[in-house]
């Protein structure tokens, strides 16, 4: 009967420590439960010189709000610097300057509207402040962001890529390339400038020497549709026989996708274009002025966190002398390397279907192709 008791009462001894440990471990996730609900309605006091941004995970931000675009947010952090992050990323953006919010809903106009003041977006509320003046709108209204001073300096970003081949000893080669992309984006509009750029020499020889440069600039008209106001392209290959080529067209644009992750644009339109050839057989204009119509796609997508794949398609279907039809195509691999800098992979084939004999008769090829290594710079 000892025995039994003992037994006994050894197992409601394990029993009272095995509820008293789970007491204690209640207590503890209840109070890291109340400090962590603490942390997430914290909310920084107003502040006259920075701007705010909060991320889904809790994290706070202090810097300043450059722009939303294309569903990215770009924010200056004090510490981090320039940052890039998915909307749907972000929980709230309190700035202390005012933005110009670009809003779509039919219910309010036919046409998306433009609204100015201080941005408070909290979850999918969108709140601007004017004066004592007040007005709130949904997160899935606003179609873009940007500053409200069009002519601050912050609504210009861009990247620079730089590659090159340095060979010497029994060959002497040297390859160099550059491209430049540089934009200007407000509530209402967008400003592009592209510009790719190649040389090559071999035992002091030019083996290549050509420049692409376009400009365009696009008009939102809804969250789908744009309208490129005005496309300009200028190229230069003396190897292809052109001594220098313009274009100016217009014509519309559709997002097809158009998500945080992807972006997929379609354009066309219709202009013209002069080409002076740098020398013809004889009997032949050294310059030809034509009609152009063009169209083109853009695909940006999200490979990996660290990995981004974008294509570009251009074509001109124009009259013979200026080859009949031609075509830029890009597509580019990149991958973050260290903070700003990237490792770009980038493959380039341009094509003229019927190109212009030179004075001696001789006919460029049509097809040109690149392999790029580079390292890009987002400044």
């Amino acid at each position: 009967m000892k025995i039994g008791f003992r037994r006994g009462q050894n197992v409601l001894i394990r029993l009272a420590c095995f509820c008293m440990l789970v007491c204690f471990c209640i207590g503890v996730s209840a109070k890291a439960g109340a400090a962590d609900s603490g942390w997430d309605k914290f909310v920084p006091p107003p502040d006259p010189q920075f701007d705010w941004m909060q991320l889904t995970n809790g994290e706070w931000l202090k810097g300043e709000f450059k722009v939303l675009y294309d569903y990215e947010v770009e924010f200056d952090s004090d510490e981090l610097d320039l940052q890039t992050f998915d909307l749907e990323d972000v929980k709230r953006i309190r700035t202390h300057t005012p933005q110009s919010i670009r809003i779509e809903d039919p219910a309010l106009s036919e046409e998306p509207i433009i609204v100015e003041g201080i941005l408070n977006m909290i979850d999918d509320k969108v709140i601007v402040t004017v004066g004592e003046e007040t007005r709130e709108f949904t997160r899935a209204q606003v179609v873009t962001i940007a500053h409200a001073d069009i002519k601050k300096k912050d609504l210009w970003s861009g990247t620079i890529s730089l590659g090159a081949n340095f060979r010497g000893g029994n060959t002497d080669t040297v390859d160099l390339n550059m491209r430049a992309n540089v934009a200007r984006r407000t509530a209402s509009s967008r400003l592009v400038m592209d510009y790719i750029g190649n040389y090559s020499e071999a035992e002091r020889i030019e083996t290549s020497n050509n420049h692409r440069l376009n400009v365009y600039r696009d008009v939102v008209v809804s969250k789908k549709f744009f309208w490129r106001q005005l496309g300009a392209e200028y190229y230069r290959d003396r190897f292809k026989n052109i001594d220098n080529q313009s274009t100016l067209s217009t014509g519309l644009g559709y997002h097809i996708i158009y998500s945080s992750k992807t972006k997929w644009d379609v354009s066309a339109g219709v202009g013209g274009r002069y080409t002076k050839f740098v020398s013809v057989e004889p009997g032949q204009r050294n310059d030809n002025t034509t009609p152009a119509f063009g169209a083109g796609t853009m695909y940006d997508t999200e490979v990996t966190s660290w990995m981004d794949f974008l294509l570009e398609y251009n074509f001109q279907i124009v009259d013979r002398e200026a080859g009949s039809y031609t075509h830029h195509f890009i597509s580019t691999l990149s991958n973050d390397l260290i903070g700003d800098i990237d490792l770009d992979l980038s493959f380039v084939w341009d094509r003229t279907q019927k190109p212009q004999a030179d004075s001696s008769g001789a006919v460029p090829d049509k097809d040109d192709y690149q392999l790029i290594v580079s390292l890009s710079y987002d400044i």
